[in-house]
């Protein structure tokens, strides 16, 4: 059964593959990278390479924080999915997992289908599949068992988003995989919006860390406020007020790049909030001197003194910005 099953599953490749079919589909865009540019063979039934416990732990050393960083992630995304017998993936860039949840009831299955920690499950080495492609392709997708490249593979479902660096550089992927038979497609729909879920707070709280002095924005505007990528679209501004870094989603929004954030740029002006010079420093000395009253409860002395000014000097600043 298992070679009738082996040979159709190949067959169905290799007719897709003669059609014109993967001009228009990615997943038979991803066979065909499979077989004909890594060479692969559909019926192969060798299991993932995997890594010897030295190279895992230089994989692990190359992610830096990022493990400590999507624990508590990785933790909420289990306790969502683990009951219906998934397990929970953290990927490198090359596709190799570096942290895993799961059940030990289903930890027997999924050690001998290659989910675990050290496996290569890049689409060079298993052809099409949740890890290797949608890090190859760079967005969050779902395999569904018959569309595995390798027939080995075809009982599996898998649903990954991949993780991008604070400078919008592809770092890592999040996998939930299943290997049950009576996974039904809603389900999966559920899977794919908690997994894409998970991948994004893991980018917010990397970026976060990158720029630990910086104020973090989120860069909306009216026409994208809703969209997807305006939810995740971060921006850290220093205390000049001027963009240090940006995430993906800011970069692909806002037009932002490595060279456009080597130079100092204004978060107003980023943000299309375009003002003069002589207003900005208006409402910087406005704001300086509410904080400063803010803080003494309304004594003016005292904030003077906070300011380094005379007290005549601030009542003076007070009715030329028709404070009280």
């Amino acid at each position: 059964m298992g070679t009738l099953h082996n040979g159709l599953h190949a067959d169905h490749i290799q007719s897709a593959l003669t059609g014109s079919a993967a001009a228009q589909s990615a997943l038979v865009a991803s066979w065909r990278r499979s077989m004909r540019l890594y060479g692969l063979n559909p019926g192969e039934g060798t299991p993932p390479n995997v890594l010897t416990e030295r190279e895992l732990n230089e994989t692990r050393e190359r992610l830096g924080s990022l493990i400590h960083t999507a624990q508590a992630s990785l933790d909420r995304l289990y306790s969502a999915v683990g009951g219906a017998g998934c397990c929970v993936l953290l990927a490198d860039k090359d596709g190799v997992p570096v942290d895993r949840r799961g059940s030990a009831s289903d930890d027997e299955t999924f050690y001998r289908m290659g989910l675990w920690t050290g496996a290569v499950w890049s689409e060079e080495s298993e052809g099409t599949n949740g890890i290797g492609t949608a890090l190859a392709e760079q967005r969050a997708l779902t395999i569904h068992r018959e569309q595995h490249f390798r027939s080995k593979n075809t009982a599996l479902s898998c649903t990954v988003a991949p993780i991008f660096d604070h400078r919008g550089r592809l770092m890592a992927a999040i996998d939930v995989s299943s290997a049950r038979r009576d996974l039904t497609e809603d389900f999966v729909k559920l899977i794919a919006v908690a997994v894409v879920d998970a991948a994004r707070r893991v980018e917010a709280e990397n970026f976060r860390l990158a720029f630990p002095k910086a104020r973090i924005v989120l860069a909306q505007d009216a026409e994208n406020a809703l969209s997807e990528r305006a939810m995740h679209a971060l921006i850290a501004v220093d205390e000049d007020d001027l963009v240090i870094g940006a995430s993906r989603s800011a970069r692909h929004m806002l037009g932002l790049t490595d060279e456009s954030l080597s130079r100092p740029v204004p978060a107003s002006d980023v943000l299309g909030q375009h003002a003069n010079a002589e207003r900005d420093y208006a409402i910087a000395e406005r704001g300086a001197i509410q904080r400063a009253l803010a803080r003494t409860g309304g004594n003016v002395s005292a904030a003077a003194t906070n300011l380094g000014i005379s007290r005549a000097t601030l009542h003076r600043k007070l009715k030329r910005l028709g404070l009280s």
